[in-house]
């Protein structure tokens, strides 16, 4: 910058007392500016013009029938317009709800088609289509949504390998080592992120990392979403002085920020005031003070400008009369802007760079994507590492079904094979226990572990690295070897220890059933989050889900014989129904029961007879149960892709 601003001094004409305030005091004195014709153009330039947008909203409730059926227009950005040269950074200042989220998501084309949108986005002059916003921009967006096991380098190597693998193993090293010392992170390379459960690195540093991996693609132009939300004063300044050395490297950078320090005046080439939508001044910093001041709100003495002029722009909703007063106020100010040498010189460059001849091209990111296949191995190794670094959630999953096991053993402790002590209604319970458990250990299993995930795949695929879909494939391969090692591990101790049918091939059917139902409630509960976002609604729906084909499907309740025709027709749509039918047969087939003391023939003293008078054919359907039953995998996985790709349709919106 050719200049700063600092405290000077000066003797008013009554006496000796000194008046301080924030004025603009040249470093070193320069000659008179160039005109445009004879400046240096800039390597990029960014012009937003005349950029509205507005949504419908219902005016009340959904069981306000009168009152939702009415909608009134909501503006949000009303014919915002500024321009941005690379080497610079503007920052955003504005309460909340003045529009700079919302600026920022047309900005970056995030914006979603839910409302009306006016204006155009140029880059060099050349009018964006909104199929390249996503690689021209980089978005760092307030939350620092990153894995928690993974180390910094190891976060910044995945994401690099996601967006650059055709480069080699040795190009993607050297590039995460060149943005880690660029953002001074070469310290906690080896740290890990860490996160509520664990310490790990500080916000501000997380805050870096989260910045270093939009860098990776090299992009000239970055949007940052209020970086400094929830750290402290010295850590947000930091940021900023970081973010302007960005800028400094040939880059445009954009951030907005709430309640900067003072310092910071010095730092932002442009700094831009919204309220209401609506931009309220845009210019450099000494521009700024002069502007503010010819309107009458100087800024006092001792005070932080940032703060003051945020104030003076802002209206206050506590009161009619207030609000009356401070929206007069704000639009006068606005008006003052739209007609001051400031805006109109702003507007100037816009056309100049609209109207270049020899315009330069537009500065996408690093395009060199790799495979669909490539990305889902760099998801796969990546989920893997960090859940398998948790020791106590791997130690749990393993565990849960054997836990569970433990109860059912000790309630039963050995099965007999005497009817008047229970044999039947004893290997009943197991077998319903079995199959009505297992689903939700599968489904915890997601609900703990699957939303952070979720949350991180919305986000990179926002950023172009990969598709959600991916990640819901990544996440199922992942699980495959922790559900068969849990269920395997639960089976062998319950079927051995109660003493089911002692035949190792069976025990094996019996494992190969159970398997199903565990990771069945788990692709369930996958599928429903790709679509709901809370996770105990959905914790909830695959619950009612289980209850409910328990109840139609595994003739526990009520024989398929005598169930209605609709519910008959409903069972062949529940896996517990062939899951239920192959473990009576697995248990009961050939088994011979006694009757205690009786000498005459017992009533039902084989196992056959069980079968055919509650699952009759059962027998003979034995082989299409299984490929019945493992059917419902397949078709979970091809469910789920699609209900992620709908969760791409919806956030879009």
């Amino acid at each position: 910058m050719n200049g700063s601003y600092s405290l000077s001094g000066e003797e008013s004409q009554g006496g000796a007392r000194l008046k301080e305030s924030f004025k603009f005091v040249s470093e070193k004195s320069t000659p008179p500016s160039p005109t445009h014709s004879d400046q240096i153009q800039p390597s990029c330039s960014l012009s937003v013009s005349q950029v509205s947008y507005s949504v419908s909203e219902r005016v009340g409730p959904w069981w306000d029938l009168p009152s939702y059926r009415t909608t009134w227009t909501r503006k949000i950005l009303n014919d915002v317009s500024f321009h941005v040269d690379s080497g610079q950074i503007l920052g955003i200042l504005g309460n909340s709800g003045s529009g700079k989220t919302t600026l920022l998501d047309v900005i970056s084309g995030r914006i979603g088609k839910a409302g009306t949108l006016l204006g155009e986005v140029f880059v060099n002059g050349r009018k964006l289509k909104p199929d390249q916003f996503q690689d021209c921009f980089s978005y760092v967006l307030q939350s620092d949504n990153l894995l928690s096991y993974l180390t910094v380098e190891e976060t910044l190597t995945f994401t690099a390998q996601l967006a650059l693998r055709r480069h080699s193993a040795e190009a993607i090293r050297k590039k995460v080592g060149m943005v880690m010392a660029e953002l001074s992170l070469g310290h906690v390379a080896h740290s890990v992120i860490g996160g509520r459960i664990f310490p790990g690195i500080s916000g501000g540093e997380r805050r870096r990392v989260s910045i270093a991996g939009q860098l990776l693609q090299d992009p000239k132009v970055i949007l940052l979403d209020e970086p400094t939300t929830g750290l402290d004063s010295m850590t947000a300044n930091q940021i900023v002085v970081l973010l302007a050395n960005l800028a400094k490297r040939d880059r445009i950078v954009i951030v907005t920020i709430h309640q900067p320090r003072s310092e910071l005046f010095r730092v932002f080439n442009r700094i831009a005031i919204m309220s209401c939508g609506e931009l309220v001044f845009c210019g450099q910093p000494g521009e700024m003070v002069d502007f503010f001041s010819d309107q009458g709100y100087e800024c006092p003495d001792y005070c932080n400008p940032f703060d003051i002029y945020v104030d003076f722009t802002s209206v206050d909703t506590r009161c009619s009369e207030r609000e009356a007063a401070t929206s007069s106020r704000m639009h006068d100010i606005a008006s003052a802007y739209r007609t001051s040498g400031i805006y109109r010189r702003m507007l100037g460059r816009i056309e100049e760079a609209c109207q270049l001849t020899d315009k330069p091209s537009i500065p996408f990111k690093s395009k060199e994507s790799p495979s669909g296949l490539s990305k889902l191995g760099v998801l796969f190794r990546r989920t893997v590492r960090n859940l398998s670094r948790d020791r106590m959630g791997v130690l749990m999953r393993l565990s849960q079904n054997l836990i569970y096991g433990l109860f059912v053993a000790f309630f039963v402790m050995k099965l007999d094979n005497d009817i008047t002590k229970g044999a039947v209604q004893d290997r009943i319970g197991i077998i319903y226990q079995a199959m009505g458990a297992s689903p939700y250990t599968g489904m915890l299993n997601a609900v703990a572990l699957f939303p952070a995930l979720r949350a991180i795949s919305d986000q990179e695929s926002k950023d172009g690295l990969y598709h959600k879909w991916q990640m819901f494939l990544a996440y199922i391969l992942h699980i495959l070897p922790f559900s068969i090692i849990s269920v395997f591990i639960f089976t062998s101790f319950l079927y051995w220890t109660v003493g089911m049918y002692p035949e190792v091939s069976r025990f094996l059917c019996f494992t190969g059933v159970i398997m199903v139902p565990h990771i069945t409630g788990e692709l369930l509960t996958l599928v429903l989050m790709g679509v709901v976002q809370d996770p105990n609604m959905v914790n909830t729906g695959v619950a009612l889900l289980n209850v409910a084909g328990i109840m139609v499907g595994s003739g526990f309740l009520r024989s398929n014989q005598q169930m209605p025709t609709v519910f008959k027709m409903l069972s062949y749509l529940t896996f517990q129904k062939y899951g239920s039918e192959l473990l009576i047969v697995t248990e009961f087939h050939d088994l011979n029961f006694t009757c205690g003391n009786s000498t005459g023939p017992c009533i039902m003293g084989n196992g056959d007879d069980i079968i055919e008078q509650g699952y009759p054919g059962a027998l003979s359907r034995y082989t299409l149960d299984f490929i019945m039953l493992y059917a419902f995998l397949p078709a979970l996985v091809l469910l789920g892709v699609i209900s992620f790709k709908i969760r791409d349709h919806l956030t879009r919106r």
